[in-house]
């Protein structure tokens, strides 16, 4: 059994055209651009890339943008102000602050003070805590691209042996979450988890976001899996690579995302998905 790829560019190009139809109903009726706010705090390089994607797609389909730098010693009280300011900006329909940002600031604080209603990015609180009650409005965009995928290649959750590897905020925990409003049956892994593959083994699905380089081996995975692998690494020579031995497990899965291309494309589609939402219920919101 040779996997087949699951081609998360594919996706993301069907979706976005999908999301350019909205874009345009919602100005050609409402006279509504949906707008984002992008802050980025210093220089990391990767952020720099990850900020120019997330601009890219969103001129590409049609969302307004705007980015807003700061320098690495901006105090934190100069960006809550910049975070108030773009709360009451009716124009700014999400809000997204990347990460990371600097030590001297504080990551809770800052999630915290962005508006419920603009949190495109899921992170908030609120919003946490409504994935939580299975009801958010804008699910973190990392696992709503993974539920995206399995859904576009009609991939059955309900009672199927769902594990993920990797326990973050951002990726692992609301991943689970997801999955069991879909009511599959779902074990999350750690670092601390003894013998791992002991649980790889049984997944029906497996979700990796552990951020090590080809942690997940042929061995440890059972013969037909759906393999979702999130994280990407870049190795001494170069290469970009996931969390899972591509070559080897492909030879075992039904279906695999590939590293590039697989579920990255899908995190900035669902950052777009989330950015419609938020205009469009502004619209309720207003009325």
């Amino acid at each position: 059994m040779t996997a087949r790829l699951i081609d998360g560019k594919a996706v993301a190009k069907k979706l976005r055209a999908e999301y350019s139809v909205r874009i345009a109903d919602l100005k050609a009726r409402h006279g509504i651009v949906p707008g984002i706010a992008v802050i980025l705090v210093g220089d990391n390089p990767a952020s720099e890339v990850y900020v120019r994607n997330k601009i890219t797609a969103c001129r590409d389909t049609g969302i307004h943008s705007e980015l807003y730098r700061l320098p690495s010693d901006t105090p934190e009280a100069d960006l809550m102000k910049r975070i108030d300011a773009l709360n009451a900006d009716p124009a700014v329909h999400g809000i997204l602050v990347q990460l990371p940002i600097p030590a001297h600031i504080s990551l809770p604080a800052v999630l915290e003070r962005i508006d419920p209603s603009k949190d495109v990015d899921g992170f908030h609180l609120y919003n946490v805590g409504a994935l939580v009650a299975g009801n958010t409005v804008f699910p973190p965009c990392t696992p709503f691209g993974v539920q995206k995928l399995l859904e576009h290649e009609n991939v059955p959750i309900e009672g199927r042996n769902v594990v993920v590897v990797g326990a973050s905020n951002i990726v692992g925990k609301p991943m689970a979450l997801m999955l069991m409003k879909q009511e599959a049956t779902v074990a999350i892994c750690h670092k601390k988890t003894r013998d791992l593959a002991q649980f790889t083994r049984l997944a029906d699905i497996l979700v990796v976001a552990a951020g090590v380089p080809g942690l997940i081996t042929a061995d440890m995975v059972q013969d037909g899996v759906v393999v979702i692998d999130v994280g990407i690494n870049r190795l001494p020579d170069g290469r970009l690579v996931g969390d899972v031995d591509f070559e080897g497990v492909r030879q075992k899965a039904s279906l695999i995302t590939p590293v590039p291309g697989g579920v990255g494309p899908m995190t900035i589609t669902m950052l777009l998905h989330n950015t419609i939402v938020s205009a469009e219920r502004s619209l309720k919101l207003g009325s």
